[in-house]
């Protein structure tokens, strides 16, 4: 552990050498940078990194037009006034709880920073909609005018995965980019309709033609999960949403229980598709859904609109990301052009997780990323 934790310590010392005299302010960003990316990486026992300020958490219902907005607010005890940072969670049933993101928020914390992670109902529900844009916009809203723990007139914006995408067009609004310091994606969407293609049939449009990458199984049960009352009557469209759910929550068995239940024989074969991992013959009407659903896809999507951003974009992304694939940033970068961005591709993630090891210059990129925020 030791030994790791010096591998950042030199990767910040050679950052502020190659960077010249950056000031003492640099010099305290790229530490905490580095603090923060080795608790990430690794979840040390306690005792194994300087001990850590003390971060308090507040249960929040935020409300909203289309109903209240459960949230967690995390902020330092010694520093209860920070810059404040929205965080919007993945694609995930546990939602703000997930486990991943509870100590990625405390970890901002510590490093000084008032956190709000807002729940985006429909992402808990493996659902992309239009819903979670406006819980992002709202939570940025409500952010921004909480005095006693923000320093500031704005706050940053972070989402991962398909959040992230999303964080990218609630952006775009002008009445939310005036409220915006800078906005992140971590491992996010450019398009989402080039995503769910990907997802169908495991190759990504690029400028320079198709490129094959086997996609996660994951993503394709989630795209049919979306669209479920086009594969299976309305007498079995209940069973098989909770059975598909429990599915995703890799609860197997209460999967196939639940499955029990359905009636006809459209259902019957949708279960077999699923239980034999063969979801991808469904192709065809998948494809045939993308086409009519564009104007959807292209509003969910900030593709075409993202050089019009008048704040910092960041994109992260990992280099073997088979949800949403690297190309997605690569793209959005190309978009951005002369715009003030920056975008990494990294093998130290992987689709929204700090869990790989590489060489120091990767290190070194991604400490620096890192810098920007904290």
């Amino acid at each position: 552990m030791r030994r790791v934790w010096l591998r950042w310590v030199v990767a910040v010392g050679l950052t502020l050498g190659l960077g010249g005299a950056l000031g003492w302010g640099s010099i305290v960003r790229y530490g905490r940078a580095a603090q923060f990316l080795q608790r990430m990486a690794h979840r040390p026992a306690q005792g194994a990194l300087p001990t850590a300020p003390l971060v308090l958490t507040r249960e929040l219902t935020i409300p909203a037009e289309n109903g209240p907005i459960r949230a967690r607010l995390y902020y330092r005890q010694d520093q209860p006034r920070g810059q404040g940072i929205v965080v919007a969670h993945g694609v995930h049933y546990q939602g703000i709880d997930e486990r991943r993101l509870v100590p990625f928020a405390r970890g901002l914390a510590e490093s000084g920073l008032t956190v709000l992670t807002p729940e985006l109902s429909d992402i808990a529900d493996y659902r992309i909609t239009s819903a979670g844009v406006g819980v992002i916009r709202t939570a940025v809203r409500y952010l921004v005018a909480d005095r006693e723990h923000v320093s500031g007139e704005r706050v940053g914006l972070l989402g991962f995965s398909f959040a992230g995408g999303l964080s990218l067009v609630a952006a775009e609004e002008p009445e939310t980019s005036q409220r915006l310091s800078f906005v992140t994606s971590v491992g996010g969407h450019h398009d989402l309709r080039r995503v769910l293609r990907f997802l169908i049939h495991n190759e990504i449009e690029t400028p320079n033609g198709l490129v094959q990458m086997q996609a996660h199984e994951y993503g394709l049960v989630v795209l049919v999960y979306g669209n479920l009352e086009h594969f299976v009557p309305a007498a079995d469209l209940l069973a098989m949403r909770a059975a598909f759910k429990a599915w995703l929550k890799e609860d197997r068995a209460g999967a196939r229980e639940l499955a029990k239940a359905r009636r006809t024989p459209e259902a019957e074969r949708l279960w077999q598709l699923l239980e034999t991992g063969r979801l991808q013959s469904l192709a065809p009407q998948l494809d045939a859904l993308l086409e009519s659903q564009q104007p959807q896809l292209s509003a969910l999507s900030a593709s075409g609109r993202l050089s019009e951003l008048n704040i910092p974009v960041y994109l992260l992304h990992g280099s073997h990301d088979n949800v949403i694939p690297p190309s997605e940033t690569d793209a959005a970068g190309l978009e951005l052009g002369a715009a003030t961005h920056l975008a990494l591709v990294t093998p130290l993630i992987e689709h929204v997780e700090v869990s790989k090891t590489a060489g120091l210059s990767d290190e070194l990129a991604l400490l620096s990323f890192m810098a920007r925020l904290l």
